[in-house]
């Protein structure tokens, strides 16, 4: 794969998009999936998974931490060697870069050793992220840790189970993190929450692959990544035309996000069960103009970009909420979109827990900042995809654009595909 320049302009579509794509396995699934196969008593191949920074990186720490996992990024596989429940390493250094899955997984996950000694560091912008909630809940099972958010070490006495109290109001991680390992504490764990966590669908996804891997599988096949599915489907918006996407889950799929596809039909996307082979379609009447809509993305937030950077091309303004806890995250979100949307010309109304976005013309000639955040750099290339100028120049730049890296290394060479068979 050619490495990605410092600033990318982006190429608009000068015919309406036509084309499938091919989805990367889900992160949130992947990630859950290599700590819950690593809990298992079997050898558990996953197919279809995610290969990116975030998922490396757990792969990585499951083998410092002493578990046989074995890649074929050819065959997007995964074999991991089960210890039901035993960590086999009592000392290891964990990298965790700024993936919170990996983070917050892993720091429950090696409670389970009775006498382990963790270092646990990450990027900066890992060590400004949520994470002393669950060491609060950690210290009642005798877990203790040398600060409250990273860099830390992690002294360990095994989960004693019993009631827990967590405060899982900044990110539903925190609680995934204790119900994935749960049922391997040395007495029946009960987690009692204090207020209300966000993100509620992944807390559902975390309980349904227990109950799935409770059953004992030794293949598990990996969903295609709703959150990355969001910028294809919001891309007939921006060029007319027709997406086809074969891995999206259209029902029984464990991933939340998936609900973003009806906001975006709100806006006037038609969506469609693609019949062969068995997926969705996108599409939209070039030249018409998309819809503004108000949508609450609590349960999907990830997806909130990816509405947020193509408002300016809708009819009326686009409102947003539920997405306060994104401030904590990767980086500021909300914050960081008000400011690259203004850039463009935009009027922007911003509160702590919301944007209200209203479409004014696009200033040409700008460069997106993406804060070392992936979901920026998505999401502002799709809105670059639309043909400002009518003839194909480009007038928006990503700056950074490897940031992708994270989760969908791929895009820009699979927006790119998309362009040419386009045309």
């Amino acid at each position: 794969m050619t490495p990605l320049p410092d600033k990318l302009p982006v190429p608009p579509f000068t015919r309406p998009v036509r084309g499938a794509v091919a989805l990367p396995g889900s992160k949130s699934i992947t990630n859950r999936a290599l700590i819950l196969a690593a809990l298992s008593k079997n050898t558990v191949t996953l197919r279809g998974a995610l290969f990116s920074r975030d998922t490396r990186l757990m792969v990585t720490a499951l083998r410092a931490l002493g578990f046989t996992v074995e890649t074929n990024e050819a065959d997007l596989t995964i074999a991991i060697t089960g210890r039901g429940g035993e960590i086999p390493v009592r000392e290891a250094t964990l990298e965790v870069g700024n993936a919170g899955t990996a983070a917050r997984f892993l720091t429950a996950f090696v409670c389970l050793r009775p006498d382990g000694i963790y270092h646990f560091t990450g990027d900066e912008a890992m060590r400004r992220r949520p994470i002393s909630a669950l060491l609060a809940a950690l210290a009642t099972q005798g877990a203790e840790a040398t600060a409250r958010n990273l860099p830390f070490t992690l002294y360990t006495d095994g989960l004693r189970g019993g009631e827990v109290t967590l405060d899982a109001t900044e990110s539903s991680q925190l609680l995934s993190a204790l119900l994935l390992v749960a049922a391997h504490a040395q007495a029946p764990m009960n987690v009692r929450l204090e207020g209300a966590t966000v993100s509620r669908p992944f807390v559902e996804m975390t309980e349904r692959m227990i109950a799935q891997f409770a059953a004992g599988p030794t293949d598990y096949a990996i969903e295609g990544d709703a959150t990355a599915a969001s910028y294809f489907l919001a891309l007939p918006l921006v060029t007319g035309g027709a997406v086809q996407l074969p891995q999206f889950a259209t029902a029984g799929g464990l991933q939340g996000d998936a609900r973003f596809a009806t906001v975006l039909a709100r806006a006037g996307l038609m969506l469609a069960t693609a019949d062969n082979p068995a997926g969705l379609e996108a599409s939209f009447q070039p030249g018409c103009t998309g819809r503004g809509v108000t949508a609450g993305f609590n349960d999907f937030s990830d997806t909130f970009l990816t509405l947020a950077a193509i408002a300016p091309l809708l009819n009326r303004p686009t409102r947003i909420t539920g997405i306060a806890h994104t401030r904590r995250q990767e980086t500021d979100r909300v914050a960081g979109a008000a400011r690259e949307l203004r850039k463009l010309g935009q009027h922007v109304v911003e509160t702590e827990d919301s944007l209200e976005i209203h479409p004014q013309p696009l200033t040409p000639g700008i460069e997106i900042e993406t804060y070392g955040d992936h979901r920026f750099a998505m999401s502002f290339a799709i809105l670059g995809c639309h043909n400002l100028h009518g003839d194909g120049r480009p007038w928006l730049t990503i700056r950074q654009p490897a940031c992708c890296a994270k989760t969908f290394p791929h895009f820009f060479g699979l927006l790119a595909s998309l362009r040419a068979g386009s045309q």
